[in-house]
């Protein structure tokens, strides 16, 4: 068992490196966010409970590559890593369920087996509907909240660092509907965009990634995504007046 403390250049870092039987697992603190590197399988079980888990998971269709938008399917830069081959088991769900207060799953959809019936769905519009947009038009956001299911109109992207990667403001608009959560987790991480909006709204943020890849990435977007609410977080420079020597 061997521990690895490093630094980033946003502040000190703490970086651990556990290395038992080929097992890894990176943890990173970064201002407000705490990243793990592993499967959150393994590593939500031995989390505290949390506020709220905001996450969008493998969906089962195979969109990390085969069935992604052009720009990533035709780009021999994107390599097929074969994440959404399944989706997760159904006692992940409940293990979510019983670690947050509310529960949002984008593709809510995709697990209306494995997740109870509910009233609060959210729905996000793409700026592409009704012109014959090769993709989806909406994308759906199952929650357990008890609300009139709401529409919001955004762009699709606002980066490419993922395959299914969602827009900022998409999740800060998911977030607005538990104000009073503290604590967000997303044991699906990906590139990071629920901890970049949880730290963009002043929230403590966990998330799990498995992949080493969007892990790298994921910590870059949040450390700039930390780095930027610092500044607009110190206090303003007092005024003050000086006379002029005649």
């Amino acid at each position: 068992l061997t521990w690895k403390v490093t630094g980033r250049a946003s502040g000190p870092v703490d970086r651990r490196v556990r290395a038992q039987e080929g097992y890894a697992m990176r943890v990173e603190h970064i201002g407000l966010a705490t990243l793990y590197l592993g499967d959150c399988r393994e590593v939500l079980p031995t989390l505290a409970p949390c506020d709220l888990i905001l996450t969008d998971p493998p969906y089962g269709i195979g969109a990390d590559k085969a069935k992604a938008h052009s720009t990533i399917r035709d780009n021999d830069a994107w390599e097929r890593m074969d994440w959404d081959n399944a989706t997760p088991p159904a006692w992940l769900f409940g293990l979510m369920r019983e670690k947050a207060g509310t529960l949002m799953v984008w593709g809510g959809n995709y697990f209306a087996d494995m997740l109870p019936a509910t009233s609060g769905w959210l729905c996000w519009r793409k700026p592409e509907a009704e012109t014959g947009f090769s993709l989806a038009d909406i994308e759906l956001c199952w929650t357990s909240l008890d609300f009139a299911a709401r529409t919001k109109t955004l762009p699709r992207r606002d980066g490419n660092e993922h395959p299914t990667q969602k827009p900022v403001a998409l999740m800060e608009w998911a977030m607005s509907f538990s104000p009073k959560a503290e604590t967000v987790c997303d044991p699906f991480l990906g590139s990071g965009t629920t901890g970049v909006a949880a730290v963009k709204m002043g929230r403590t943020f966990i998330g799990i990634e498995r992949e080493p890849k969007y892990f790298e990435i994921a910590c870059k977007r949040i450390e700039d995504a930390q780095r930027q609410a610092s500044i607009f977080d110190q206090p303003a420079a007092r005024a003050e007046q000086h006379g002029l020597a005649l």
